[in-house]
């Protein structure tokens, strides 16, 4: 997947050129890319060769990537950027919590996650089973548009600004019933703000369903989405809404009392 950047500019004097450079290198590595060349790293951020090696030999001297000569990859310290997140945001360690406590009384595995670009960032998980064929973990990034999560932040967004993600974000099939039309996208975001949740039926993985709604603070704004993601042949849409979103909707409303 090509993860071409806006071209970098410089915005004015505060802002710090390189560090935009390094995090965007950073960013290029993930499942599908984990060891890549100075050339898949200009390619991927658009940068010029000298950049991207200069950024890499620097992430390489303090440790946060390392390389045969060829070849780089990040290291185990790249963790603590994200750990940073994690560390100082107290709703995801209210949400883990509230995840684990659903995940025991319903026998699934449950999630929430926030939206970042065209993705979704997974910020609590509470696995009982593995549902997936890739496996999922805090960190883990999935496509916003096919994603019950996905839906329900998109549609947290003001409808200019949702229909411009929509349209700007890859949309690529992941199964034959995925939806990647941006104006039927829309028209189930527009049904997602009525009902007030989300539900996937193997648009993503063949053999997977989920349900998600928003979390909201007390002032009625979307912090995250939490779901539960289960298998097709036990729970297909019918049966999320009747037994599943009964027991999100619970979680939606304690969560909303925690968070403020």
């Amino acid at each position: 997947m090509d993860q071409t950047s806006e071209p970098f500019r410089q915005i004015d004097r505060d802002h710090m050129l390189g560090l935009e450079k390094g995090l965007a290198v950073i960013a290029c590595f993930d499942a599908a890319h984990p060891r890549l060349t100075i050339a898949d790293i200009a390619r991927m951020t658009g940068l010029t060769r000298a950049t991207a090696r200069r950024c890499l030999i620097t992430l390489a001297r303090i440790g946060y990537a390392e390389t045969d000569g060829r070849l780089f990859a990040l290291t185990p310290r790249v963790l603590r950027l994200g750990y940073a997140y994690l560390s100082s945001t107290p709703l995801t360690t209210i949400l883990q919590s509230a995840l684990e406590r659903l995940s025991e009384e319903i026998g699934e595995s449950s999630s929430a996650s926030i939206l970042d670009g065209s993705e979704i960032v997974y910020v609590a998980r509470a696995a009982t089973r593995r549902i997936m064929s890739v496996g999922l973990s805090v960190g883990a990034r999935l496509p916003a548009f096919c994603t019950s999560m996905g839906r329900v932040l998109l549609a947290a967004l003001p409808d200019e600004e949702a229909r411009r993600r929509v349209e700007a974000m890859p949309r690529a099939p992941r199964t034959g019933r995925t939806v990647t039309d941006a104006d039927t996208i829309m028209r189930l975001l527009d049904g997602i703000r009525r009902d007030g949740h989300a539900i996937i039926d193997q648009e993503l993985e063949i053999g997977l369903t989920s349900i998600a709604v928003p979390v909201f603070d007390i002032r009625g704004r979307t912090l995250a989405a939490i779901n539960v993601g289960t298998q097709a042949t036990r729970f297909p849409p019918d049966l999320l809404v009747r037994d599943l979103l009964p027991k999100l909707k619970a979680v939606q409303a304690d969560l909303a009392r925690i968070v403020g």
